[in-house]
């Protein structure tokens, strides 16, 4: 069947989408039915003008997001330094299986816009707030990885739990790795960091996906270098 008869929602902020090979071939790998997928992604590529993918919060900071599907929210937080892509694979899984997904770019990631403050969890979770109340989410299951563990914890405890149904956190941040007299073994967060984007942000950005990121420096372990790259 030809590509150019396939309509899905993709990353690109438009109303008409192409289910992309590496796509197809990610839903082959998971089991799922490309053509399922499809059926359920194309109304919002028929929508005149699409569903809008944008919000902009209090602060005036813009902020895409994905939305597809219908029935219970699922609600994806990323990790740094990512976007929303990094949960494509779980979001096509849980679109055939029925569920409505959600998913970000926090500030200052992908193609939310590229701010210079802000970089905090309070206003992580103010942003996250604001895209459930402008899609009036409700009954919802948030997922974070990483930092968006972080931002989903702030989120809950900064904004309530009312449309809140449960929390999930994957491998997510500490609540503080700074050193202070109640935790001695802390450090600064920051400086292993800024060390290594200053000294070659490129190199730093590939080895952290081709060593710990992926846990491709354990033994045993096969690096995948699509995986590496596309991180």
């Amino acid at each position: 069947m030809s590509l150019s008869r396939f309509y899905a929602v993709d990353t690109m902020i438009t109303d008409r989408f192409i289910l992309e090979p590496s796509a197809q071939a990610l839903l082959r790998d998971l089991g799922i039915s490309t053509r399922r997928v499809l059926r359920r992604a194309a109304p919002l590529a028929r929508r005149p003008g699409g569903r809008r993918t944008t919000i902009t919060t209090a602060d005036g900071t813009e902020i895409f997001y994905k939305d597809w599907g219908s029935g219970r929210p699922i609600v994806f937080s990323h990790g740094w330094p990512l976007s929303s892509d990094d949960w494509d694979a779980q979001m096509l899984f849980f679109l055939q299986q029925g569920y409505r997904v959600i998913a970000h770019d926090r500030r200052g990631h992908g193609r939310s816009e590229q701010v210079a403050d802000g970089h905090d969890m309070d206003h992580y979770a103010d942003d996250l707030a604001a895209l459930t109340a402008h899609l009036d989410l409700r009954d919802a299951v948030h997922i974070g990885h990483s930092a968006g563990g972080g931002e989903v914890a702030r989120y809950v405890g900064r904004h309530g739990e009312s449309r809140v149904a449960k929390a999930v956190f994957i491998s997510a941040v500490t609540p503080s790795m700074r050193q202070t007299t109640g935790n001695p073994d802390g450090r600064s967060p920051g400086a292993c960091l800024r060390a290594g984007l200053a000294a070659n942000r490129a190199q730093f950005f590939r080895d952290v996906a081709a060593g710990p990121f992926y846990g491709f420096n354990r033994p045993g372990s096969e690096p995948s270098e699509a995986v590496i790259q596309n991180w």
